[in-house]
This record gives C-alpha cells, sequence and structure tokens, in this order.
C-alpha cells in the first residue's frame, strides 16, 4: 500500500510517536546544493585495491596539537611512518615555523629518509614561502612542494575581497615561480602538487577551471607526473555529494591521465572515512590523513581505520598494521592524545564483548574454526569482522565479564588463560554465580579475579573450614580406567556419609596446558553441587574433584540448619 504524504505523517505521529521542533534557528543554514552528476559511474564500481598513501601526522596532524611535537617526537613518529610502509610522507611547514624547517634539515642532513620514500612539505603561494620551502628540501633525493590558495566563495569575499580572475592569477603566479625552481634545483628531484585550498566550498566549475590553469602550463614544462590535491577543508556535504563531485572533476580535468589526483578530507561532518571511500571509487589516486584521525578540529580522516576497511575485504592495505597496538601506543606518546576504547579497528574494546550472547556466539564460532583446523580458511567469526591476532591482539581479550556477561563468555575466558572446557550445565552454575557477583560489587571481573571466584568455588572449596570426613575422603584410584569414574566415587561418598548423590565424573586434557581437569557433579536436595580438580595425572585430577565435591556437599549440609536457625529468628512473632 502506497500512503500519502499525509497518511505518512499520520502513520509516524500514531504509531511512532510525534517529535516537536527543536527551537534551533536551522534558518541560517543553507542546504547543499547538489552538483547534479546524472550520469554518475562510481555506484557501479568496486574497491579492488588501496590507494597511494599521504601521512600528514608531522603537518596537518602537529599544528591541531596542543602541545606540538619537538624534533624527538617528530622523529620518533617519522620512523614509525617509515616502518608502516608510508611512501609519501609530509614532514612540515618550514616557510611557517623554523621548528618544521629544522626537522626537514634535520632528515636530510642526518641521511634518515630511505630511498623509497619521498618527503612533502607544505605553503602557501607566496612566493617567499615557495622560497623558503624548496630550500628546506634541498639536498633530498626527492621531494613534493605543495603549495595552496584558497580558492572558496567565502574566503574570496571575507579574506582575499578578489573575484575569480584574481584568484586564478595568484595561482598561476605562484606556479611559475614553482615551476622555475623546480627547473634549478639539480640535486633534488621536485614534484610540485597544487591544492586548490577549501576547494570542498569552491564552485566546482572554477575548481576544475583553477586546477586547468595550472595544469596546462606545467604539463609542457615538466617529465613529472603531474599532481593535484582536492582538500576538503571543512566536510559540508554528505559522501555521496563528494563522490559526484570528484567525478565531475576526473572526468574535465586537464592531462588527467599523467595526474595523481589526492583527497585531503576532514572529519567535520564524522563521514571522512565514508567520504574518503567513495572518492576512490569517484577516480581519487592518493589520500592523505593522519594516524587514527588526528588532524585539525575533528580531525583528518583516519588513515588505519580506512586500510583495515581493506584488509577486511581481503585487500591488500599496502601499510604494515600487524601490530596496532604498538602503533597506537607510540602515537599517544607523540601526540599526547589518548586514541579512544572504541576507535575502530584500533580501540581498547573494539574486540571484546560483554554482552552474554555476543561472547556465546564468538566463543562458539572460534570452537567451531578451530574444529575446522584450516588457519587460512576465509573468516567467518560472529561479532569479529577481523582475525584480531592478524593485527596483534590476542584471544584472551576477547572476553570481559560484568553484570551483562553469560555463561559462554565466561567458559570462553577459562578455556583461553586456563584450558579448562567447562560441561554446560556448569557453565550455567557458575555464570549464576558471577552475575550475582558482579551485581553486588559492580565493574569488572578481570581474568584472574574469575579465576579466583571459581576455583574457591569449585576447585578448593571449605579448605579454610573444618568439613569432618571429606578432608580424608577415603578414595583409591587403583583400577580406576577412564570413562568409569562416577561409580567408585559415589561408593566413596555412600562409605564416608557424604550426602548427595553423584551425578557424573568427567576428565579431559587441559587445553594448551599439560595435565588434566576433572568434573564431579553431585546433586544435594534438587541442587547442583560441582567439584573440579586439576592435575598432571589424570586420576588425581579425578581425586581432587571428587574431593571438592564433598567438601561442598558437606559444607551446604551443616549450613543448612544454621541458615533455617538463623531465619526462625528473624521471622516476626504474630
Amino acid at each position: 500500500m502506497t500512503l500519502s504524504p499525509e497518511q505518512h505523517r499520520t502513520f509516524r505521529a500514531r504509531d511512532m510517536g510525534a517529535q516537536t521542533p527543536s527551537g534551533m534557528p536551522v534558518h541560517k543554514y543553507a542546504p547543499y546544493q547538489p552538483i547534479g552528476l546524472e550520469d554518475r559511474t562510481w555506484p557501479g564500481r568496486r574497491l579492488t585495491r588501496a590507494p597511494l598513501w599521504g601521512s600528514v601526522d608531522l603537518r596537518d596532524g602537529n599544528q591541531a596539537l596542543l602541545e606540538p611535537m619537538d624534533v624527538a617526537r617528530k622523529r620518533v613518529m617519522f620512523d614509525l611512518l617509515v616502518s608502516m610502509g608510508f611512501k609519501e610522507i609530509e614532514v612540515g611547514y618550514p616557510a611557517s615555523s623554523q621548528d618544521d624547517y629544522d626537522f626537514v634539515r634535520h632528515l636530510i642532513e642526518t641521511d634518515s629518509i630511505p630511498d623509497d620514500v619521498i618527503i612533502q612539505v607544505l605553503c602557501s603561494m607566496r612566493t617567499d614561502a615557495i622560497d623558503r620551502s624548496v630550500d628546506a628540501v634541498r639536498g633530498a633525493d626527492r621531494a613534493v612542494l605543495q603549495y595552496i590558495n584558497p580558492t572558496s566563495v567565502a574566503q574570496r569575499r571575507v579574506v582575499f575581497h578578489a573575484g575569480r580572475e584574481e584568484t586564478l592569477a595568484l595561482a598561476l603566479k605562484g606556479t611559475r615561480h614553482a615551476v622555475r625552481l623546480q627547473e634549478e634545483l639539480r640535486e633534488t628531484e621536485l614534484y610540485l602538487s597544487y591544492v586548490p585550498e577549501s576547494w570542498s566550498q569552491t564552485e566546482p566549475d572554477f575548481g576544475v577551471e583553477i586546477c586547468n590553469a595550472v595544469q596546462e602550463y606545467c604539463a609542457p614544462r615538466t617529465d613529472h607526473t603531474l599532481r593535484i590535491a582536492l582538500p576538503v577543508t571543512v566536510e559540508c556535504f554528505p559522501p555521496h555529494e563528494l563522490a559526484d563531485r570528484i567525478e565531475y572533476t576526473c572526468r574535465h580535468l586537464a592531462h588527467r591521465d599523467r595526474t595523481i589526483v589526492t583527497l585531503h578530507p576532514h572529519n567535520d561532518r564524522g563521514s571522512a572515512v565514508a567520504a574518503s571511500e567513495l572518492a576512490i571509487l569517484a577516480g581519487v589516486d592518493r589520500v592523505e590523513g593522519c594516524l587514527f584521525g588526528n588532524g585539525e578540529r575533528t580531525g583528518n580522516v583516519c588513515l588505519p581505520t580506512l586500510a583495515m576497511n581493506l584488509f577486511s575485504q581481503g585487500i591488500d592495505p599496502m601499510l604494515d598494521l600487524r601490530d596496532l597496538d604498538r602503533v597506537r601506543s607510540v602515537v599517544e606518546e607523540c601526540n599526547q592524545l589518548p586514541v579512544h576504547a572504541r576507535h575502530p579497528w584500533v580501540g581498547e574494546f573494539v574486540y571484546t564483548s560483554f554482552a552474554g550472547t555476543h561472547q556465546d556466539a564468538i566463543a562458539k564460532g572460534l570452537k567451531a574454526r578451530e574444529q575446522e583446523g584450516d588457519p587460512d580458511a576465509v573468516w567467518d567469526v560472529p561479532y569479529l569482522a577481523v582475525d584480531p591476532r592478524d593485527i596483534g591482539r590476542s584471544y584472551q581479550a576477547l572476553i570481559r565479564i560484568n553484570t551483562q556477561s553469560g555463561k559462554g563468555g565466561i567458559a570462553h575466558l577459562l578455556l583461553s588463560t586456563r584450558g579448562l572446557t567447562l560441561p554446560r550445565s556448569l557453565q550455567i552454575d557458575f555464570a549464576h554465580v558471577m552475575q550475582e557477583f558482579c551485581e553486588q560489587r559492580g565493574g569488572e571481573v578481570g581474568a584472574e579475579e574469575l579465576w579466583e571466584i571459581f576455583s574457591e568455588r569449585y576447585v578448593a572449596p571449605g579448605t579454610g573450614h573444618d568439613v569432618g570426613a571429606a578432608g580424608a575422603l577415603g578414595i583409591s584410584t587403583a583400577g580406576w580406567t577412564p570413562g568409569d569414574w562416577k561409580n567408585p566415587v559415589s561408593r566413596a561418598f555412600t562409605a564416608q556419609e557424604v550426602p548427595g548423590a553423584v551425578q557424573g565424573v568427567t576428565s579431559e586434557p587441559l587445553k594448551g596446558h599439560a595435565g588434566y581437569a576433572a568434573f564431579c557433579e553431585t546433586a544435594l536436595d534438587g541442587r547442583p553441587l560441582w567439584g573440579v580438580g586439576i592435575d598432571e595425572e589424570e586420576a588425581e585430577a579425578v581425586r581432587r574433584a571428587a574431593l571438592a565435591a564433598a567438601r561442598r556437599a558437606l559444607g551446604e549440609k551443616r549450613a543448612a540448619p544454621r541458615a533455617a536457625r538463623n531465619a526462625a529468628v528473624r521471622e516476626p512473632v504474630a
């Protein structure tokens, strides 16, 4: 059934609750104007390879820090980026900062730039800034000079008081000067990259016009690959609109076949990653950003997130992300900023589950994969987009216990840390214990504390109390055979007058650890009581499990009269 607009509004008000106006001044903000690319082709494409990566951590990221990096921290960051496989690294804005100039010279004069790495510097369109920047990279084998001039409507109007013609003339003036220096710089292979600053807020046709004017001037004068960098200086429309504008620009860009088109996205709308992925589909060759999204305002696009998104789809990210926790640690130290615990792919909690249903599904998924026996099989585990071990995490940190946790997660944690495979009914019993414990105390229970609670209840219960005959439970393991544990344990319970009926006794090797675990299930007054034994010898593990179960049974039996008497004392007199 098709609803009219009025019916639809009525339907929503009746069934979903009517919303009221916010009172916010929405009239102050104009909606973006779509470029209207009706014959777009990017939606039908698929990402099949990584873009070229450009790190701007040492320039764009650094200038956004409360305490910008000194030379020592910059060097640590540079070495990290090199180790991860970045081949183009923006190392500073030498015309605006002596510290940046000195760091560029430090890298060159200490011969610290690998042969396959190209450094990049940024400068404004002023001729003196271009001079200073070219002087900074002198002596490097290869370098990129990114030179910028703002082109947006607002900046032309309120900052430069200039029209299109004056803005284009400034771009050509700077380009002519940069090309002249490029030709004179004999010892360094210099690449020029023109940047129409605030391109995202520039009319699309003027963005193409000014880029083409620069390209047409440079093309006959250089054998180098041409470069254009398109900055989403402020993210001001949805990702699909950016993709349309990128495809439009790439269609109309002069000398497109010999031009590297770079996207420099910011994250003002919180969609820089999505925007970048669609922009790559639309024709972008290279993406600039920072590790974990550092940068002005809401930051630059997070390059590890983009790279991991590709990796999770079976595409080589062309960056080494096998120890993301180490990368995060170095970045936090250099930037003096923490990476959020929920940050995609690298946050402390992103491979961790607290919810019981999630924990159970993860544990079963990992078990099924282990049973398949092929570590290189296609990854398909619930709630885990990638194998945490591929980026340096262990399975032990997947499950964390709180009031929301369930039996599956608790069982997985004991399996991964202690090698114990709990019987299902024991999982249920212990889950109730942990639920009550977490509700009373609050907070999270770690693996060590979980084991202490489990051990006190099932492995060594009542060891600090007089529990009578359980302390000398006469169980002889002579003649016992695996699978025939129940009858001897039952006879021992009867002989020692231990209350409760033995329901079953099982044993098995510990997973990933030496020795055996045994589980003795008894029933006392209709309630299950478990004892667990662990030892290098299987028969001794069984004996210990039976002893633990007997101690629990005797302790529970002796506690019952006391509990009844206490309840009677508390009973109000009629």
